[in-house]
C-alpha cells in the first residue's frame, strides 16, 4: 500500500461523510436559523423551542434521505472491500 493509496482512501472518506452529512446539517441549519429568528422577534427564550423543532427537521431528513444515504455508504463500503486485494499487493 503506498502513501498515494492512503491518502486517496482518506479523502474519499471525508468526501463520503461531507456528503451524507450535509442533508441533516443544512436542514438542522435551516431551522435553527428560523427558531432563532422567532426568537429574537418575540423576545422568547425557552430552550425547548430551540431543540424540538431541529431534532424534528432532522428526523424528517433522515426519513427522507435516509435511504438514499445508506445506499451510498453501502457502494463506498463495497469499493472499499473489493479494493483490500489491490491495496495489499
Amino acid at each position: 500500500m503506498t502513501a498515494q493509496m492512503v491518502l486517496t482512501f482518506g479523502q474519499e472518506a471525508l468526501l463520503m461523510l461531507l456528503l451524507v452529512s450535509s442533508p441533516v446539517l443544512g436542514a438542522v441549519l435551516v431551522v435553527g436559523l428560523l427558531v432563532s429568528l422567532f426568537q429574537a422577534v418575540t423576545q422568547i427564550n425557552e430552550a425547548t423551542l430551540a431543540f424540538v423543532p431541529k431534532l424534528v427537521a432532522a428526523v424528517a431528513v433522515f426519513a427522507v434521505a435516509g435511504p438514499w444515504m445508506l445506499t451510498l455508504l453501502v457502494e463506498y463500503l463495497r469499493r472499499i472491500i473489493e479494493s483490500i486485494p489491490a491495496a495489499i499487493i
